[in-house]
């Protein structure tokens, strides 16, 4: 274990510490350490601010993730008045957090090199964030935007209302001809300030807004929340749940999955592959209702374990539905993959290298496809992961072709990971019951989600009550992907490497 870890208290997934025992450093000692930390090979999860008990302060958490060790790195640190020195220089991974931590508490951090809204303006000497006066504007998007002056560049916008069902997001290309010099990505239009409501929890309603904060990421949300209750309440979910809440948590990945294929292949008008795959992620979803009654898992994930049991009948319904949707999924995807006209369309488009992944603190498929094998399931594993091994899904090129065959690798594997829960699925009682959280914790969960890496931060009073709740959905740290995906491209590829990250807004937006 490198030296900088002495400055951080040491968690494991799913873990809570006493709230005092998480370092409390200087500033610069704070900076130096998160630095330390990320080129020792930590990634940085979570940056975020919080209530202080100094007068006249925020305080700061960080929460780094060292995937060799299997470990959690927290600590924190006071700033006082209303501008620190930025760390984004330094340490490119904490450029979106130092953003939102301005936006939120008022704090702006001096030397930031491009420090402009991340989901709505507010006054950067506003501190009293949680507080907003009813006749406040809150308007997302609205800064400046970075141009490329020179004869024949223009600026391409789009959004944020776009053609078809999609969500509200802002595109800003700097082209020379077709060429992208420049992507600026602006969002904040499904702001619904779901971190503030969460404030004086848990209470009955809780749960409710977390497994809505991201609607096709339900189950990975409401797995991560269970978790960090649990955590606070110093008891597990039962096995039988945790298997239960694996099968979900699988399902929910393969119908995004497969959605995203299909989605790849009509953007390259290749309808074979892109009619089958919209009525077999149909067909996924269903599995899952079939587990709970919702086709995005909400109602079955619960602290304790799960809202709603399956009897031997149901799984094998399960199975048989699994063993259909298995065959259906192949015939239709590795068609896809045996048509060079339409795969040549994925090849070398929006690569993002491998270096760059690592410097963004990309996670999930988007990381993979750069060679990196970064995956919560083995690296930091939790519930049912701690005894079942899904193999980790790798891809090279890191372009639209690699997110994409990634996504089927992964479905191969789901399918057979469920099969064997399935096979093997525990006896016993689906949830057992949780107590109280405990007073003046900390705590922290991480889940692998369909887009990657979730975490779930708490922070309990001496009430037990939540007097902090972070939460960093895996499209936060992989927007600014996207934006790099696009340098250099055809203004014309965007649509394909848009779809290849399929990133969400509302997870961001929060």
């Amino acid at each position: 274990m490198s030296t900088f870890s002495t400055d951080f208290v040491r968690l494991t997934n799913g873990q809570s510490v006493a709230l005092d025992s998480v370092p409390v450093l200087d500033l610069e000692r704070f900076h130096a350490s998160i630095v330390a930390g990320v080129r020792g090979g930590c990634r940085v999860s979570a940056l975020f601010g919080a209530a202080s008990p100094q007068p006249d302060a925020t305080r700061l958490y960080a929460v780094l993730a060292d995937d060799d060790q299997n470990l959690l790195l927290a600590a924190a640190a006071d700033v006082t008045g209303d501008a620190y020195p930025s760390l984004t220089r330094q340490c490119a991974q904490v450029h979106m957090f130092e953003r939102e931590i301005a936006e939120q508490f008022g704090l702006r951090p001096e030397g930031h090199p491009w420090l402009k809204p991340v989901r709505y303006r507010r006054s950067w000497t506003d501190r009293d964030v949680w507080q907003r006066s009813a006749d406040e504007t809150i308007l997302p998007a609205v800064g400046d935007f970075y141009r490329v002056d020179g004869e024949q560049v223009h600026e391409v916008a789009v959004g944020p209302v776009h053609a078809g069902v999609i969500e509200p997001g802002h595109f800003r290309f700097q082209c020379y001809g077709e060429t992208v010099f420049h992507l600026e990505i602006a969002l904040g239009y499904q702001h619904r300030g779901i971190e503030e409501t969460l404030l004086g929890g848990p209470d009955a309603r809780t749960i409710h807004l977390i497994e809505t904060l991201a609607g096709d990421t339900s189950v990975a949300h409401a797995t991560a929340y269970c978790q960090v209750s649990e955590a606070l309440a110093g008891c597990a979910a039962t096995a039988r749940g945790q298997a239960l809440r694996g099968i979900a948590l699988e399902l929910e990945r393969m119908a995004t999955h497969i959605g995203d294929i299909g989605a790849l292949s009509g953007d390259v008008a290749y309808l074979p592959t892109a009619s089958f795959c919209g009525r077999i992620r149909g067909d996924v979803l269903n599995m899952t209702a079939l587990l709970c009654g919702s086709r995005f898992g909400r109602g079955l994930v619960r602290p304790g374990g799960v809202g709603f049991d399956a009897d031997a009948e149901r799984m094998a319904e399960l199975r048989r539905r699994l063993d259909a949707c298995e065959k259906d999924a192949r015939v239709a995807i590795e068609l896809l993959w045996r048509t060079s006209s339409a795969v040549v369309r994925f090849e070398e488009v929006g690569a993002v290298p491998r270096a760059i992944a690592v410097e963004l603190g990309l996670v999930g498929p988007a990381a993979r496809a750069t060679g990196l094998a970064r995956d919560i399931r083995r690296d930091q594993p939790s519930g049912i992961f701690n005894t079942a091994q899904i193999p980790v899904a790798t891809c090279k090129t890191g372009d639209v072709y690699a997110r994409a065959y990634v996504r089927w690798l992964e479905i191969q594997h789901a399918i057979a990971f469920i099969r064997e829960q399935i096979n093997a699925l525990p006896e016993g009682a689906a949830r057992t019951p949780v107590t109280a959280c405990v007073s003046e914790r900390f705590a922290v969960a991480l889940v692998e989600g369909l887009r990657g890496e979730v975490c779930h931060v708490a922070v309990t009073d001496a009430s037990g009550r939540f007097t902090r709740y972070k939460v960093v959905d895996a499209s936060f740290h992989n927007w600014p992907g996207l934006a790099y995906a696009l340098r250099d491209e055809e203004i014309s590829d965007f649509p394909i490497c848009n779809k290849s990250f399929n990133l969400s807004y509302c997870g961001h937006d929060l």
